[in-house]
């Protein structure tokens, strides 16, 4: 009886003293890589050997936003939107496609389907601090106001991240053909109203910071041509400014899958929304 009393003690501080962190098979006590994925092959030292989680993955993130101007018709109103965007990666290759529903305020074109758009990305990484993306993509014509914006659109970016410590200094400039056709429509008075399109040029800069590793934020400048080079009235012709904004950015990753962005815009030109406020919400695998 005392032996077995015995034999049993010492298997239960066997197991007490047994420590796993993070379950890759090696005791934390001789585990000289403690923090392993359980997607990790290891060593005997508890070292990865080989990843076996595959090199494809995907992403899922739907949205909602707020801001002050309507999208086709560019007047200031109350505009809430829902977002859908969908992303595959495999190493440095990137697709995307995304598309939104608007309902706004405005009396001449209340609520539809935005525009969609399908791109491709690729990443270079000349320094390990250093990343330059570039891509292209295609502005599909989902959604017509009637204006002759019923055209494709095409559209290549190009952006550069510098990550020292826990900082990021990024930029990026992207330029896009708009082949909507200039045209013109009666307005509530009935009164002639031209629209003329215009190729447009945009870019930012910024800089960002992480925290903690679930958490990154970042402020940054943001100017981009309006689409319409000009709207002629019967009140004259309106030269439309450049779209100015300064924006705050939180990107949160909550687990392994699901991650979380909230953002915020505020217009410094009058051509711009004066508030804009998003959250998404995204899942990858």
């Amino acid at each position: 009886m005392q032996k077995t009393l015995f034999v049993l003690l010492l298997s239960a501080l066997s197991l007490w003293a047994y420590s796993d962190y993070d379950l890759d098979g090696v005791d934390d006590t001789i585990d000289r890589c403690p923090n392993t994925s359980m997607t990790e092959l290891v060593d005997m030292h508890g070292c990865t050997i080989k990843n076996l989680e595959g090199e494809h993955h995907f992403d899922v993130i739907l949205g909602a936003s707020y801001s002050q101007i309507d999208p086709t018709t560019q007047q200031k109103t109350d505009t809430f939107t829902t977002t859908f965007q969908a992303d595959y990666y495999y190493k440095n290759f990137s697709l995307q496609a995304s598309t939104a529903y608007f309902n706004s305020e405005s009396t001449v074109s209340s609520s539809g389907q935005t525009d969609s758009f399908i791109g491709a990305y690729y990443q270079l990484n000349p320094l390990n601090s250093l990343s330059l993306r570039v891509g292209g993509g295609l502005i599909l014509p989902t959604y017509d106001a009637g204006y002759g914006n019923n055209k494709l659109d095409y559209t290549a970016s190009a952006s550069l991240s510098y990550l020292f410590n826990n900082i990021n200094l990024f930029g990026s400039y992207s330029y896009t053909m708009i082949n909507d056709d200039d045209a013109s429509y009666l307005d509530t008075n009935n009164d002639q109203v031209d629209i003329y399109y215009q190729n447009t040029n945009a870019f930012n800069v910024g800089i960002g910071f992480y925290p903690t590793s679930r958490l990154y934020t970042s402020l940054s400048y943001n100017n981009s041509d309006s689409i319409y080079e000009k709207i002629v009235n019967i009140d004259g012709t309106n030269d439309m400014e450049p779209l100015e904004t300064t924006s705050a950015y939180l990107f949160y990753t909550i687990d392994k899958h699901w991650f979380t962005t909230v953002s915020y815009a505020y217009g410094l030109s009058d051509t711009a929304s004066d508030h804009f406020a998003a959250v998404r919400l995204g899942y990858y695998f």
